[in-house]
């Protein structure tokens, strides 16, 4: 019995030692400026912030992911963005699946307050997120992030609610 309790002992020891590391990993990326690969970070703060005209974005189709922060609650994330017809968009699916709604709360908090700042080669641009339900465009911008990722954007996903799509706008 005692060597029972001591294995039970020593393996939740060892259970416990990565779960401890990658707690405290995620919460003290929750102070850093932005997130790293894996953990969403805290308020974009390093980077100039951008003044001037509408930027031609279609930059980003180039670019792998970008930084962004929505400013309730002002954590930040690394997100997949498109552009298209110089407009910028952002993604997230797996929406109508329990673990999906449960794993992303960015796309709620979004949708109630979408002011946000994103950060794309150190530059910050502050935009306000706008939900698209449908549009004509969809198709178009599902083939420029099918080329660029393994996406379920498409029309029929975004109109059934399993992907939110957003237009980063700029605000007024």
């Amino acid at each position: 019995m005692k060597l029972l309790l001591k294995t039970v002992i020593m393996l939740l020891g060892l259970v416990l030692i990565p779960v401890t590391a990658v707690t405290t990993a995620a919460v003290k990326q929750r102070f850093e400026d932005g997130p790293n690969r894996v953990f969403s970070g805290g308020p974009l703060e390093a980077g100039e912030l951008y003044r001037g005209p509408e930027p031609d974005w279609s930059f980003v189709n180039e670019i792998p992911t970008i930084e962004m922060e929505l400013e309730a609650p002002g954590t930040s994330r690394r997100i997949w963005v498109a552009s298209y017809d110089n407009k910028l968009y952002v993604w997230s699916g797996y929406m109508s699946s329990f673990v999906g709604r449960l794993w992303k709360q960015w796309p709620l908090q979004a949708e109630a307050d979408g002011r946000s700042v994103l950060r794309i080669d150190g530059r910050r641009y502050e935009r306000n997120l706008q939900r698209v339900s449908a549009g004509p465009f969809i198709e178009r911008l599902s083939a420029i992030t099918s080329r660029k990722y393994n996406s379920s954007l498409t029309s029929e996903a975004i109109e059934d609610g399993s992907v939110w799509l957003f237009e980063a706008a700029p605000r007024d």
